[in-house]
């Protein structure tokens, strides 16, 4: 086997260690959930301040003073403020809220129908109508998200209200997290992007949610899995997924980090006990399959 081949499998087993690593951060953040009561404001602030504290630490001893250069660029500068607190920071709330009120499995799934808001976006600014290929991915998306919410009565919602509000939402948002950096991210670089992005959205999150105010009572096992969430969850699984995608090319990144909704999903089946129905498997493979449509060039 040749150097190309070496580098499509490590770049493929890094993808999906990295999409694992999400999805394993999803059910610790359930398991906090279910165990400790814990406020979904008070998580997304710790996970985004330590973890873009560490993140940005390396990076100045990287770069040193070139980490800052950013802050010379006005118009760069507000693109990060707006992604950090309008992408990242909502994007993350969301979905650990999505999850407080189902569980990651269907949490995770919920957020992945975001590619079909950012398809719509693209059609509108494009002026044009969605393909065929497009429209399918759109029923697909919207058949899956009713299969989930309502096991195909059209009058009862098998989720609450609150669970289906703030999966969708994390979509919308997961799109907002996707546009806002597309011009800064080639400029400076993506870690260093994701970890200005943590720490300015975990502190504005955490100022306007007074946190401190915020009763939280951790055990040991219980500041394990916030310290999981932050480095195996964030810091690991962002470094192995972009340098997987580096090897093997975004398009087929993306289709292979659709383990990340299926990880989540047996986490929480295996690990916390979640009971899913035949059906909601049926929404996954719907809402999943919108993945592959879209990535397909």
């Amino acid at each position: 086997m040749g150097n190309n081949g070496n580098k499509t499998i490590k770049g493929v087993i890094c993808t999906i260690s990295g999409a694992v690593c999400w999805g394993f951060s999803g059910a610790c953040g359930q398991f906090l959930f279910q165990n400790y009561g814990l406020n979904s404001k008070w998580l997304t602030v710790m996970r985004m301040v330590f973890s873009g504290i560490i993140m940005c630490t390396l990076m100045i001893i990287k770069e040193k003073k070139e980490f800052f250069n950013i802050w010379k660029n006005k118009r760069d500068s507000i693109q990060l403020l707006l992604f950090s607190i309008i992408g990242l920071m909502l994007c993350q709330y969301t979905y650990l809220t999505a999850i407080s009120y189902t569980n990651a499995g269907t949490a995770t799934v919920l957020q992945y129908t975001g590619p079909v808001f950012i398809m719509i976006y693209v059609c509108i600014m494009s002026l044009r109508l969605p393909t065929k290929r497009e429209i399918l991915a759109i029923v697909m998306a919207v058949s899956g998200t009713f299969i989930l919410a309502t096991h195909g009565n059209i009058n009862s919602l098998v989720i609450s209200k609150e669970g289906l509000f703030w999966g969708i939402a994390s979509a919308v948002t997961m799109f907002l997290y996707t546009l806002l950096p597309s011009r800064i991210i080639p400029k400076y670089g993506t870690i260093k992007i994701i970890g200005y992005g943590m720490l300015i959205g975990g502190v504005f999150l955490g100022l306007i949610s007074k946190v401190w105010s915020i009763d939280v009572s951790l055990d040991f096992v219980g500041f394990i899995m916030v310290s999981l969430i932050t480095v195996v969850g964030t810091i690991i699984a962002f470094s192995l997924y972009l340098h997987g995608i580096s090897l093997i090319g975004p398009v087929k990144g993306s289709m292979i980090a659709s383990v990340e909704p299926v990880s989540a999903a047996l986490f929480s089946v295996l690990w916390l006990k979640s009971s899913f129905m035949f059906i909601d498997f049926i929404g996954f493979v719907f809402i999943m399959t919108t993945v592959f449509i879209l990535s397909k060039k």
